[in-house]
């Protein structure tokens, strides 16, 4: 089975985890896991200010203080996984990403806000929904 782990760093990738670790009779045979973190674009101005060079520096940066303890928790657990990192809309770019590596399924944390929240604030899981031609499993 083909997973895309699409983790943020919160207490809720981190159920996400336990989760995927936990549950061998449902993940069952080979896994092969790709990890992806999406960061939110820097404003075009500070970007221009900083120049290319710098800012992709900083996603990279950002990034792997995101993934390089996922990728830890991961290798103690058997899982070798392989890491994606984009810079946009993360909704949009996972579902991208998940159709893009033709993934079997997309699993994520969600934060389960509420219906006003989602309306209010938005909801990534939503956009990957909403975008996603890959089963997503959401762990809350």
């Amino acid at each position: 089975m083909k997973i895309l782990l699409a983790v943020d760093g919160s207490t809720y990738t981190k159920k996400m985890l336990a989760y995927l670790t936990t549950h061998d009779e449902v993940f069952s045979g080979a896994k092969e896991v790709t990890l992806l973190t999406v960061q939110s674009p820097l404003p075009s101005r500070a970007r221009a200010a900083v120049g290319k060079e710098i800012a992709d520096g900083y996603y990279a940066d950002e990034a792997e203080k995101i993934t390089a303890p996922v990728v830890k928790f991961l290798q103690r657990h058997g899982m070798n996984p392989k890491v994606i990192h984009k810079v946009g809309s993360a909704g949009e770019m996972i579902a991208k990403a998940a159709e893009a590596g033709k993934f079997d399924l997309v699993m994520m944390g969600s934060h389960g806000h509420s219906a006003l929240g989602n309306l209010v604030m938005g909801s990534v899981a939503t956009r990957v929904l909403a975008h996603c031609q890959v089963p997503v499993l959401l762990v809350r």
